[in-house]
């Protein structure tokens, strides 16, 4: 416990976030029924997706840096703290098995590193150079995104860590649950504000601005990589088939768009070395396995294209 000394402008500072402040609607929650609580939750719940829904224009702004980057060799890196960092790290970590990329392109960093996954690592965060440490380590270059991830702003591990990922030339994107008009960080090229007011408890920003966090970063990932290629239609197509319900899915989604039988997509599959794409384009195209390949490099990896490609 850090409790020597005084800082009365880092008290001042905290006082004045938006994310500190008293919410009015739930000041009796103590004197509450559970069941008046829960409501009181759902209902501020409620006004997280309209936050979000005001930032779009911003979130597709990250959305062609991050798919721009990734096509040009570089990665999204996401850098955090407490929450803001977990939820960056599992949404990097849920890419490979759900969209097919490559580890290493979508990473997430938290500050206090691995164990703060697990047990709050608090005073990690207090320093900029922990995080300047970190995007040095992560070998940040100009061909990257890097994420910074602070429902307050002011975190500064993650503060440290955009100013040094824009000395090096990276594009800077920073989502905050802190009104717009008190965003002031210049090394962020794209501030994303979802802006979704008090807590139900004081401060407790897992809650409405961890949602808001989650939803954007659903938002930034699943859009990036769905305007490149990963999806037909609305179905996952480049999965990895890393366990037994994954294997089964994969079959449903060949099964689903081509209208073969369960023992054809297994023999397709398996023909396909258990890509998904090069069965779909092998059955809806009538070609082989390596004709269909070809047909997925020249076009870089959209199914449909190379379903109808011509003269490739």
């Amino acid at each position: 416990m850090i409790l020597n000394g005084t800082d009365q402008s880092l008290f001042n500072e905290i006082s004045k976030l938006a994310t500190e402040q008293r919410n009015p609607r739930s000041t009796d929650i103590d004197n509450a029924s559970a069941i008046e609580i829960l409501r009181i939750i759902n209902e501020e719940d409620k006004t997280v997706p309209m936050a979000v829904e005001l930032e779009i224009p911003w979130i597709a702004k990250a959305v062609e840096a991050v798919v721009k980057a990734l096509k040009s060799g570089g990665r999204l890196l996401y850098f955090g703290a407490g929450t803001s960092g977990r939820l960056g790290v599992v949404d990097a970590s849920e890419c490979p098995p759900t969209f097919g990329t490559p580890y290493g392109m979508i990473e997430g960093y938290i500050a206090g590193g691995v164990e703060a996954m697990f047990r709050a690592q608090e005073g990690a965060e207090d320093f900029e150079e922990n995080g300047a440490k970190d995007v040095i380590k992560a070998g940040v270059t100009a061909k990257d995104v890097v994420c910074g991830i602070a429902a307050s702003r002011r975190t500064p591990y993650v503060i440290g860590a955009v100013k040094k990922a824009k000395e090096l030339g990276a594009t800077t994107v920073y989502i905050t649950c802190t009104p717009r008009e008190a965003f002031n960080i210049p090394e962020v090229d794209i501030p994303i504000c979802p802006y979704v007011g008090p807590e139900v408890v004081m401060g407790s920003t897992r809650m409405k601005s961890g949602t808001a966090q989650k939803l954007v970063l659903n938002m930034l990932t699943t859009t990036s990589l769905v305007r490149m290629g990963k999806t037909y239609e609305n179905m996952m197509i480049d999965l990895q088939m890393t366990n037994k319900k994954l294997v089964e899915r994969a079959k449903r989604i060949v099964m689903t768009i081509t209208g073969v039988s369960y023992d054809e997509a297994t023999e397709y599959l398996t023909e396909a070395d258990g890509h998904v794409k090069t069965a779909l384009v092998m059955i809806k195209a009538n070609v082989t396995a390596d004709e269909a390949r070809k047909r997925l490099e020249k076009t870089e990896g959209f199914v449909r294209k190379a379903i109808n490609l011509v003269d490739y």
